[in-house]
């Protein structure tokens, strides 16, 4: 029950990586991030950038994977817990995704905002506050923008791993 990590990945000193997590190509996770795949797994997929201090975990119930999908950007804080992110998603910082939700592709969760469980978010939305309600369609600029945030964080993960971190 060891993680498997693919190449170029960047984890950040601080951050702890337990159990059944599965990372692709140049996934990236943060400083003092938690990723906790000891009662299912958590699959994360390529150019995927967990941000510091975020919390991934997984259920013992049915719904116990934690899957998050190409170039997902999640934000500062934010606590996911077995449930789906789909491609090319941004998840706000602080906000919360419980169990058995699904956020679609290109879809946005805003800072702060609590997804309730089996909340099904579907491709291209924004949706914010406690619990998440529909807000609006995204604009093509705002899902092209969250892609290309996505990239960045890529490229910065590149640039810690050419250093010595522990110095």
């Amino acid at each position: 029950m060891w993680p498997n990590v693919e190449e170029n990945v960047f984890v950040a000193p601080g951050a702890k990586i337990i159990g059944k997590v599965n990372l692709k190509n140049n996934v990236n996770i943060w400083f003092n991030c938690v990723l906790r795949g000891d009662v299912g797994s958590i699959n994360i997929e390529e150019g995927a950038n967990i941000q510091d201090g975020t919390i991934i975990h997984v259920s013992r119930s049915n719904l116990g994977d934690t899957n998050i999908g190409k170039h997902v950007t999640i934000g500062h804080k934010a606590l996911i817990h077995a449930c789906s992110l789909n491609d090319e998603c941004f998840v706000g910082m602080g906000a919360t995704i419980m169990d058995g939700a699904v956020i679609g592709k290109h879809s946005m969760v805003a800072a702060g905002s609590v997804v309730p469980p089996n909340k099904m978010i579907k491709e291209g939305e924004l949706w914010r506050g406690i619990p998440s309600k529909f807000v609006r369609k995204l604009d093509k600029k705002e899902i092209i923008n969250n892609v290309e945030t996505a990239k960045h964080y890529v490229k910065l993960s590149q640039q810690y791993k050419n250093i010595n971190m522990n110095k």
